[in-house]
């Protein structure tokens, strides 16, 4: 049997691959085994089509935050001397997001005055409360900084008496916070329409999450240079130039203990469509980082082996999962429909909680809410496409139970439903945006919560992992803490979602 490496990683999202680059860069052997034939989880780019007509896509709709100098992305990539390598452009300050609802429309800046000058001009009786609401928005999320710059619990509880808003909001939802301040309807709905971000409308959403996220938009928007698809492979480069492995399609199937303790793991090698291509071997770790969803993980080991603590915690929900149409267009430039360095955020009613349930719940859209994005836009680099062209994603929420039955039952009812959401966002795109856009789509693929769980391993279609609510994102949630001796969670659901969400959860297990 080979020796045990320093660290057998298992899964690729991007919370491992970042605590996998910083321990390959300190000298560390490290092993990553992932079953998806792309390594990067939900971060990961597919291509389609073939050349000259070859898309590259990126799952899902993402940007980052916490790029700038000395922040959390910055950082990282600066240890490990990829700063000149893996570089961001930074989208519209004016307007990174625009937020658009019949009648109404805000485009948010990286400018906490001129976003209060913008809302007070639409909502001149709310703008005192629009101004509240922001300004304690701000402020717990210094209090929420300081309590993850503190390092030890016990610092951390040390501080709690001067942490009042974290007390006060600590189990509280967006909705809650908004109705405390009274916003007018339109101004949450406006707020709030970043809900793609999270999968869950404002009545749900942990005030913690949607203030993280937003101010962390507010100090600026970016997009990588030579897109996700370069990002990702650098780090996978940087693992394996310093003696490390990422082993591709390479699927656990089970785990190893010895004495109570985490010493490895089956893994079977397996094709582009998952079905296995030969025998099983076992890999050993000194330590085992696990990427792959706790949950999941947990149900393999056995829950019997996990602390009464870390069992509570491991029984979190999941969170929403999506709808995605990745298109490509020709023969026209969407810049001259105001898309560019921004994304669009739409709603065709004004109270998100009942378009959240609408979709989600009764199957309804409509009156849809979305994304969307062009990331052939978001740089100047034009590899994700042929010239001429450019990409544009789609993404809302959808249920993982009604498209699992319509994907097992009989007919071409799976694909008919996918089309059917299509249809209702690309009349809406027509409507407001893009007229006469369907005729100049070249090329679409269209993604559902089944497809998360095939080409991801997302369990139930989940988007970020645990669901964003308060229970889940409160000071007592799931981390790398596993209570198993050598077996360490390292993902978003033991840490946080996002691209800078999950680089500060490798990072912090580093």
């Amino acid at each position: 049997m080979p020796e045990p490496v320093d660290y057998l990683v298992i899964g690729s999202g991007l919370a491992a691959l970042s605590f996998s680059a910083l321990a390959a860069n300190h000298g560390r052997r490290v092993s990553v085994v992932e079953a998806h034939e792309y390594a990067g989880g939900f971060g990961h780019t597919f291509r389609l089509g073939k050349p000259p007509n070859e898309y590259a896509f990126n799952a899902q709709l993402h940007y980052v935050w916490n790029c700038g100098p000395g922040q959390t992305v910055d950082s990282f990539l600066r240890k490990l001397g990829l700063r000149d390598e893996v570089t961001f452009e930074r989208y519209d300050a004016k307007g990174f997001d625009r937020m658009r609802m019949p009648g109404l429309a805000l485009d948010i800046p990286n400018d906490w005055a001129l976003l209060k000058q913008r809302l007070a001009e639409l909502f001149p009786r709310g703008a005192d409360a629009c101004v509240r609401f922001l300004d304690e928005a701000r402020a717990l999320e210094q209090e929420l900084s300081a309590i993850s710059a503190a390092g030890s619990w016990s610092t951390r509880l040390r501080q709690l008496p001067r942490l009042g808003l974290v007390l006060r909001y600590r189990k509280a939802t967006l909705q809650q916070a908004f109705d405390r301040h009274r916003l007018p309807l339109e101004a949450q709905t406006l707020l709030a329409l970043q809900w793609p971000d999270f999968m869950l409308p404002p009545r749900d959403l942990s005030f913690f999450a949607w203030t993280l996220l937003f101010c962390g938009y507010m100090r600026g928007a970016f997009y990588p240079t030579r897109h996700f698809e370069h990002a990702v492979n650098s780090l996978v480069d940087h693992i394996r130039e310093r003696g490390g492995e990422v082993r591709l399609q390479h699927r656990v199937i089970d785990f190893v203990m010895e004495h109570g303790r985490m010493v490895g793991a089956v893994v079977e090698e397996v094709d582009a469509n998952g079905h296995p291509t030969g025998p099983s071997h076992e890999l050993r770790g000194r330590e085992l980082i696990c990427g792959m969803d706790p949950r999941k993980a947990a149900s393999m080991i056995g829950p019997e082996h996990f602390g009464r603590r870390v069992r509570r915690r491991l029984d979190y929900d999941y969170s929403v999962s999506n709808f995605m149409a990745y298109c490509a267009v020709d023969g026209i430039d969407l810049r001259d429909f105001g898309f560019g360095r921004s994304n669009l955020f739409h709603t065709e009613q004004p109270d998100l909680n009942q378009a959240f349930d609408d979709m989600v719940l009764r199957g309804d859209y409509r009156r849809p809410s979305f994304a969307v994005t062009v990331p052939s836009l978001l740089t100047s680099d034009r590899s994700d496409c042929p010239p001429g062209k450019q990409i544009v994603e789609f993404l809302t929420a959808a249920d993982y139970g009604r498209f699992l039955l319509l994907k097992i039952g009989p007919g071409r009812k799976y694909e008919a439903r996918k089309r059917e959401i299509f249809d209702a966002i690309i009349e809406v795109m027509e409507r407001h945006y893009v007229p006469g856009l369907r005729d100049h789509i070249c090329f679409k693929q269209l993604g559902s919560p089944t497809t998360n769980e095939r080409f991801v391993h997302a369990p139930a279609g989940n988007s970020y992992g645990s669901n964003m609510s308060p229970s889940n994102i409160a000071l007592g949630r799931l981390t790398h803490e596993s209570s198993l001796p050598g077996l360490h969670f390292c993902s978003a659901s033991a840490g946080f979602a996002g691209f800078a969400g999950t680089i500060w959860t490798g990072g912090h297990l580093y």
